[in-house]
Order: structure tokens, then sequence, then C-alpha cells
């Protein structure tokens, strides 16, 4: 039944069995009978009616008393945790019921909340403010006698009696009232004793409810307050705690667990933002053994907080479509809510995002994501600091690895010239240990036949320019010379303040042997380029090169016309002028062989003109030997005549030899076809030939003949072989023109097979230059070959019958 205003009184009329009515019994109790009618009324009475006036005076006595010691009751505590179970008490007690209940409305969540007592401690009830019987009293304001079976009706939630194993007869409930007449929550009472509650129950209850409004507005605001100071102190508390914390892994753990701490939860994750991947990760998870959580930014409740800057609420996970509950399946765990924030640093940058899990008691509300917010602000500050931290760091491991690992010695002094710094290469090069080194002046360090390294430093100071020093010993050890380049620079701050100095000392000792001896089997821009390229060119490869031989004619009756010592002047001097030659076109000396040269274009370092450079060497070879031949007749020796012979092709170059001595020389056909070339310009009675290949890959034209198709002793396939002529004058090669092209039609006409006419132009050719001993040759083997013709399938090819 719905009641009527409350306004009425609590004293309202009542039907009661007995003739003596409600009326009646307060006029007794409020003395507005004068002695003479109550004597009247008792007379009127037997005595059970007196005994049932005696009963009613006392419950009106009674219910009096319970409203005015209310306010006593309630007025000694600001605890709601008090107010809620004593209240309850005296509720229950003076509406002889079996049990009742108050709600608080929280404007915050828009939710009605009471506090119970579950097992040992207090717990909160929570429920959204217009759900069931409560909710409807409270948003309409008005009381509410349910009287027939409270299951009867709709409103009433039958699952707490089902939790409870208690049963639900019928109920009062109504509003609490402030003193602006405002709804601030409802208490009800359940299952009265006696019958069902009536209007004058309600009445009661409202003037209860009146008399503890204040006292439960007061404990609510109060606690409130009291709530605030206590999350401002743990917030200070928190942020505290992580501030202390500057390495990033421990401090997202302890953000993390100080998070879920604070919200009164079951766990959470922290997500940080990887912007080079666009990926949100975590190394920290609660309730999750895995390394790391990785997925693209925009994906998930986390991706959409991140990307939004939005903090989401959502009170029932699994009614919400963008949960995944298959993260939910593969842990076991289960979620009943959620609350995400994101980290926002400063300039409003997200860094990441708080996934907090499983509020304990309820759902997550406005306070939460107030506290939430706050921590998360303080919590981007530490991780900022911590993830500065963690890059620095970083970057320092980074640079003391690359110090580390750096062959060059680098010292580092403060603008005093003390030493602060040195790496293992500085410790290697001085013979010093760190102790040693660090916290000295530069010039205790370096002093004597040193000082010019302290010099450096003052030329440093005085300038504020960088100074280099090339190739200067430094004594070590009192005596030891180490070769070093070294380089003093000034340091300066990111506001050109200067901060000190570096030394960087390059050991260049072992490259100054290597140049010392590379230097004499190749000329100094080929060794530049070779110690540049490093090792790798020294290795077993295949490749294409240019091989030229050259060898000094009769030279063992030379050497028995000399003697030792002046066989071994003449053949200083004369490998002196060749070499210069070789070197003056990067090619590399391989090897001397007795007063053979042989010399490699393109071994060490390819270039596209190795058979022009190679070709270029024999020509200037015959032309310094004709130099060196006037300077040996100016001292009355003999001249001497060379051979040489050049091939190009594929062979194998690299470090060949035992453990104990190797030579970087090249291998394969090609060299022994240049080997053979030398020894047939004694045959054809020339100076230079070169083989086909060599005068094919050649990207200059020079003055060549072709001089035979042979085939060399360990080949199959014949060879095309020419004699370089660009070398020869007028004296060494006369009318060397009409004798070439002579020789060239010749040649010619020979391979046709034209005995007489190829006879006749060889002929021709001696007639121009007698001395030309492949046009003889030729005219010899026309002469053979005219009386005798060779088989049908000749091809042209001689076999050269090597002389050595």
């Amino acid at each position: 039944m719905r009641c009527g205003d409350p306004a009425r009184g609590i004293w309202a009329e009542q039907s009661y069995p007995m003739q003596i009515g409600t009326e009646t019994t307060r006029a007794i109790v409020e003395r507005s009978l004068s002695p003479s009618e109550i004597e009247a009324l008792l007379r009127g009475l037997d005595d059970a009616g007196k005994a049932q006036l005696f009963a009613r005076m006392a419950d009106l006595v009674r219910r009096a008393s319970a409203v005015a010691d209310i306010a006593n009751r309630v007025s000694d505590s600001l605890s709601l945790d008090v107010l809620f179970p004593r209240l309850m008490e005296m509720m229950s007690n003076t509406l002889n019921a079996d049990r009742s209940s108050l709600f608080l409305y929280d404007p915050e969540t828009k939710e009605l909340y009471s506090r119970v007592m579950q097992g040992n401690s207090m717990g909160e009830i929570r429920f959204p403010s217009d759900l069931g019987i409560a909710g409807s009293v409270f948003t309409s304001g008005q009381a509410e006698i349910i009287t027939a079976d409270a299951y009867d009706n709709e409103r009433f939630n039958q699952d707490v009696d089902r939790r409870t194993g208690y049963r639900t007869r019928n109920i009062l409930c109504v509003p609490i009232r402030n003193k602006s007449r405002e709804v601030i929550g409802v208490t009800q009472v359940l299952n009265k004793h006696a019958g069902d509650f009536d209007v004058e129950d309600q009445h009661l209850l409202e003037g209860l409810a009146q008399q503890a409004a204040a006292a439960l507005e007061n404990a609510r605001l109060f606690e409130k307050v009291e709530r605030q100071q206590r999350e401002e102190a743990m917030l200070l508390e928190v942020v505290s705690s992580i501030a202390s914390e500057i390495r990033l892994g421990p401090l997202l753990a302890k953000i993390l667990a100080v998070a879920t701490q604070l919200l009164d939860s079951d766990r959470g994750t922290l997500f940080l933002y990887d912007a080079k991947r666009n990926e949100l990760f975590s190394h920290v998870a609660g309730g999750i053994d895995s390394a790391e959580i990785r997925f693209p930014a925009t994906a998930g409740i986390a991706g959409e907080c991140f990307t939004s800057g939005k903090v989401i609420n959502i009170p029932d996970a699994y009614g919400d479509a963008r949960f995944q509950k298959e993260f939910d399946r593969r842990t076991g765990f289960h979620t009943r809510n959620m609350l995400c924030m994101p980290i926002v640093a400063r300039g409003a940058r997200v860094i990441g995002v708080m996934q907090i899990l499983n509020r304990k008691f309820g759902a997550f509300d406005a306070a939460d994501e107030r506290r939430l917010h706050a921590f998360c602000a303080e919590a981007a500050v530490s991780i900022q600091n911590a993830q500065l931290f963690e890059e620095v760091s970083a970057e320092r491991n980074y640079n003391e690895s690359i110090l580390r690992s750096m062959s060059n010695a680098v010292l580092t002094l403060d603008v005093d010239g003390v030493l602060r710094k040195v790496n293992d290469a500085a410790m290697r090069i001085l013979r010093r240990k760190e102790h040693e080194l660090i916290g000295r002046a530069l010039g205790e360090l370096f002093g004597g036949r040193n000082a010019w390294v302290a010099g450096s430093l003052d030329k440093v100071r005085a300038a504020g320019e960088t100074d280099i020093t090339m190739d200067t010993d430094l004594f070590v050890d009192g005596a030891e010379a180490v070769s070093i380049d070294l380089t003093t620079v000034p340091l300066v701050s990111i506001s050109d303040e200067p901060i000190g100095y570096m030394l960087m000392m390059e050991d260049i000792t072992r490259e100054k042997r290597l140049r010392s001896t590379l230097s004499r089997y190749m000329s100094k821009a080929v060794m530049d380029q070779l110690l540049e390229s490093g090792d790798a060119v020294l290795g077993g490869i295949s490749r294409e090169v240019s091989v030229l031989f050259s060898d000094i004619r009769g030279f063992t009756s030379i050497s028995e016309r000399l003697g030792a010592q002046e066989t071994v002047a003449l053949l200083n001097e004369y490998f002196t002028d060749m070499v210069d030659i070789v070197f003056a076109h990067h090619g590399v000396l391989d090897k001397y062989m007795g007063d053979m040269i042989m010399a490699v274009f393109g071994s060490v370092l390819q270039k596209a003109d190795d058979p022009d450079n190679a070709v270029t060497v024999g020509n200037k070879m015959m032309v310094g030997l004709r130099e060196l031949n006037a300077r040996l007749a100016a001292r009355g020796r003999d001249p001497i005549r060379i051979g040489v012979g050049i091939s190009t092709g594929q062979v194998v170059a690299g470090n060949i030899g035992s453990p104990k001595r190797l030579e970087y020389t090249v291998i394969g056909n090609r060299v022994n076809i240049a080997h053979r070339l030398e020894d047939a310009n004694k045959f054809y009675g020339t100076s230079i030939l070169i083989c086909s290949q060599t005068y094919a890959r050649m990207t200059e034209r020079i003055p060549v003949r072709e001089i035979d198709l042979i085939r060399v002793r360990g080949m199959e396939t014949p060879v095309a072989i020419y004699e370089v002529i660009g070398h020869h004058d007028e004296d060494s090669f006369p009318h060397r023109e009409a004798a070439v092209a002579q020789f060239s039609e010749g040649l010619s006409r020979y391979r046709r097979r034209e005995w007489k006419d190829a006879a006749r132009c060889f002929r021709e050719a001696l007639a121009a230059n007698p001395n030309d001993r492949p046009s003889r040759i030729y005219l010899e083997r026309c002469g053979v070959f005219d009386a005798a013709p060779p088989a049908a399938d000749w091809d042209g090819v001689w076999t050269v019958q090597s002389t050595y």
C-alpha cells in the first residue's frame, strides 16, 4: 500500500481490537486527561483491558523514547561504519522487526550504498539508485509498505534472499531527508515480528530517519573529507615511493603494484608506447608470466584509450563488445570490470596506458577515475625520468663499449689538463694501468722526449682548435719508441663553454713496418689502397690480371765476365730502373728470379687499364734499357738485352706457402704463358710479346703486329701472339711501317697457303728491315711448305719448343 503524507505525525489514529484507541492512550501518556478522567476510564475496563492499556502505554513510551534517544545515540560518532549498524539495530528493535537496512546516495556514482559486516570486516553493498524497492522509494521520495508477500512484488530482488537463505515477508521503506528536504538515502525494515507494518510504523520510522539524517550527512561529509585526505596522503606516499626508483623495470612493477592497491583491485597491466614500431608493450602484467606483451598501438581497449587519450571505464567487461574474452580463456582469469587510463606526459603526449582490472567491491567509479588520473600524472613524470636515465645509461654503455673496442688510444682531460678517462688501448700503448694515469696532469705523464704531447695540448688551449701531429715517436717504458699519430681536440658544452680536452693516439708502428716492407714490392699508391682495403684482398681469390716477365739475355756469360760484385751492382742498377717503371704504372713486384722480374697488374687492386699498364711498362722497360746501356757504355761496359712476355687472364691470387713463410703471389696458366712468351722472344728475335687476350683487353691502340698462332707446352688451345713495337725508333727498327705492312700481308697469304706470294711479301719486309727476324722465319717456312705442303687439316699453328 502507498502511505500518506508523513506530515500527519507519529500519533496517527489506528484501530485496535479493544475499545481504548491510540488517541486515548496517547492522551493518558501525554497527561492530557485529568486524574478523575483516568480513574473513570480504568473503572470501565476489566483486567484484560487494563493490561492491554498498560502495554499500549509502554509501547508508546518506548517508541517516543527511541525517537528522543536516537539523537543521543548517533551524535557521538562521525563514522558511517559505526552509525550504519547502530542505526539499523535501533530501527529493528524500535519497530519490533527481524532486521533492517540503511542506504545513502553516492552522487558521484549515482548508487545507493550501505555498510554491513562481512565476516570480521566491514563491507560495502552498492546498487543503482533506481533499482528495487529501495531505489523506487529513493527516486519517488514516498514511503512504501509491502504488506503482502514481498515475493509477489516485481521490484523485489529475490537474489539476496537466495544467497543468504533468508525469507522476506513484508517490508517498510522510507526516504531519509536532510534539512533541505532533499532525499539523501532510504532505510527499510523487514519482517515485523507481529503482523504487518502499518502507518504508525511508517511514521515512527520516518521520525527515526529524520533524527538520524543530520548525523548521517555529517558523517558522510566527514568520511568524504577524510577519504580525500587519506587519498592525498596515500598518493603522496606512493608518489614518493616511485620517485625514489630510477630503474625503469622495477619502477614499472612498483607503479603497477601501487595502482592496484590504490584502487583496491585484483590486478593490472602497464603498457608503454614504442614509437619506432608503433606498438604498445608491457614487461609488467599482474598474474601473467609472459616476458613481454606487444600489439599494435590501435588494437583493443588499451589501444583505443591510447589513441583517444580518454579514460575508458567498463563496468561489465563481458557485456562490452570491445573486450577480448579469449585472453581470459587462455589465462583462466575472469575479468569483471576494467578501468583504462592514458598516461600523459608533458606536452599532452600520451606515453602509455594503465589498465586496472576487477575492483574488489563493485565497479570502478568516478572517484577511482580521479585517483588513477592523479596517480598516472605523477607516474608519467617518474616513467619519463626513468626512460631518460635508461637512455643516458644506454648511451653511456654504448660510448664505453666504443672506447673499449677502439684500437686507438683515447684520453680525456678536464679544463685543468688532469686526466679523467682512458680506454684500454691507451693503457696498452702507454704500458700503464688505469690508476697510474687517472688524476694526473698531462705534463707529469709526458715529459722529456715526450714533452711534445703536452705541447700539443698547449697549442689547443691557446688556439681553441684541433692540433694534429703525424708519425712521431712516443717513448714508453723509458726507451721503447712507439710511432703514433696524435690528435688533440678541445671539448665544449652545448653552450660552447670549454669543458676539457681529448687526446687520440693511433699506434702506427706496425703500419710503418708494413709500409716499409710493401714499398719494396709496389708503388705508394697501390700500397695505400691495399692498406685501406684491409686483409680481405690477401685471401685466396680468382681474378683477372696481367702478368709480365722480363729476363736478361745471356746473363750467365755476363756474370762470368763481371764477377760476383760487379754482377750484383749491375743487377741492382738494372732492377732499380725497371722496378721504378713497374711501380709508376700501378704494378706489383711479385718476385725476382735471378735476373728475371715477375710483375703483376691487378693482383692487389684491379683497374680497367691493367693490360694497358702492363704493355706500357714493357715499352718503357725497352726505353729505360737504352738509357741504362748508354750509361754502361760510358763506363766501358757491354750493353745488355732483355725480353718481355705479357699475358692476361684468370689466376688465383693470395698468400701461398707454409705457415713459416708465406708469399703473396699469383698462380695459373696465364703465369706460364707470360713466362713462355718472354722465352719465345729468343726464337722470334723480338723484344716484347703479348697474348691475344692482352691485346683484346687493351683500351688504347698502340703499335703492334700479329706474329704467330702458337701452341705452348701444357695448353691445347692455340694462342695468338703479338709483338709490341711502340718502343722502337728508326735505329732499332728502320722503315717500320713498310716492313710491318709487308709482314702482315705476307702472314695473311701464308695462312691461305699462298706460299710464293707470301714469300714475296716477306722478302720485301726484309728489304725494308734486314734484321726483321719474324720475316726471315716465315720466308723459310714458305720455302719448306712450297716444297712439301702441309696436310689438308693444317691450321697454321706453330708449336713452340721451350728453351728452358
